[in-house]
Order: C-alpha cells, then sequence, then structure tokens
C-alpha cells in the first residue's frame, strides 16, 4: 500500500484531537482496502454511553473531513489515493483497541489474536478475567486462565453474547425503522474525499 503516506498512528495523531474536541474517546482508527476501494474507518464513543448518535458521527466526519481538507489544500495530504470516511460507534462486538477497555468489559468474553503465537496458540477465546498493570487475563475453555501483556495482543475483540447484549443497552430506539429502511449504517459516509 505503498499509495498511502501517513499511516495509522499518523492519522490516529490527526484525528484524536478532533474526536476530543466533541467530548469523545477514540476508539480505533483504520484504513483499509487498496487504491478505488479505500476506506478510513473511525471509531469513537461517549465516554458515557460508549456509543454516539448518528449525529454525533456526523459532526466528528465533518471535524475530519475539515482537517484533512485543509492538509490537502497545503499539499500535505496524508491518503494522497481518493477514499470514504467512515464514522461510527464501536457496535456492540466491539474492537478491543485499548487496555482500559480489557478492564472496562472483564466478565464478557473475548477473541484476541496474539502478535505472535503463545504455546503454539495464535487465538485466545474466553472470558476476560481482569488486567493488572498491563497484564491480562482471560480464562479459555480446557486451558484455564492465561495471562498475557497488552504489548502480546494484536487484535481483539467481544464477542457478541445473551450477556453482552444486556450489558449494551440501545441509546434510543427513536427512528430505528426509518433508519433501517434508508439503510443508513450505524455512522455517516462521505462518498470521494480525495
Amino acid at each position: 500500500m505503498g499509495h498511502i503516506l501517513a499511516d495509522t498512528p499518523d492519522l490516529t495523531a490527526l484525528i484524536a484531537p478532533e474526536a476530543a474536541a466533541l467530548g469523545f474517546d477514540l476508539v480505533r482508527v483504520k484504513l483499509f482496502g487498496g487504491k478505488g476501494d479505500l476506506t478510513l474507518q473511525v471509531m469513537a464513543e461517549r465516554p458515557d454511553t460508549r456509543q454516539l448518535t448518528i449525529e454525533d458521527c456526523a459532526d466528528l466526519s465533518r471535524r475530519i473531513s475539515d482537517v484533512l481538507d485543509a492538509l490537502e489544500a497545503e499539499g500535505r495530504d496524508p491518503i494522497t489515493e481518493e477514499y470514504r470516511l467512515e464514522v461510527s460507534s464501536p457496535g456492540i462486538d466491539r474492537p478491543l483497541t485499548r487496555l482500559k477497555d480489557f478492564a472496562d468489559w472483564t466478565g464478557h468474553e473475548a477473541r484476541i489474536v496474539l502478535a505472535a503465537p503463545i504455546e503454539g496458540r495464535k487465538v485466545l477465546t474466553g472470558l476476560l478475567k481482569g488486567v493488572t498493570d498491563d497484564r491480562i487475563t482471560i480464562y479459555v475453555q480446557k486451558h484455564g486462565e492465561i495471562e498475557l501483556s497488552f504489548a502480546q495482543v494484536g487484535t481483539a475483540k467481544l464477542l457478541l453474547t445473551d450477556a453482552l447484549i444486556a450489558a449494551t443497552r440501545p441509546l434510543s430506539l427513536d427512528g430505528a425503522d426509518e433508519i433501517e429502511d434508508e439503510l443508513v449504517p450505524e455512522g455517516t459516509e462521505d462518498e470521494g474525499l480525495n
């Protein structure tokens, strides 16, 4: 992907202050796809509700677009190809991207893909048991509790379970039918930014 001048950490550094200015926590910034189908995915949440409204997504999308447009005007565009900006809430089966996520979601099931195998295992699926310092404990069926450092986590996400659904109340169901009818995703998308 040589057509991308900035890697995701650089994009995160640009986007984090925009999320913070609106009172949101940034969950993940991910650039994926190839030429002609590039998506900049931004996940954020309100600290109190752990979700965003559609209006929140639109507000953050505008702020990010303004920053990236200003950089482009200065000839410092961090993404040189046309891309789609997708801003959303993390969703119920959310990615776990920060150490605090593992602590916050203790007692729920997760799938952790390791940066490098531990005892021949690359994926750990089980119940999050807690965090001590920078170490995460997960209970894996037939293996017991496994402790690993946050640095050993490649990617991780919660698994959709009845307990998780019960713990994740929607902000509002008002207008859910209309949203579904219009096929509007949880976030907003600005087409054709470059």
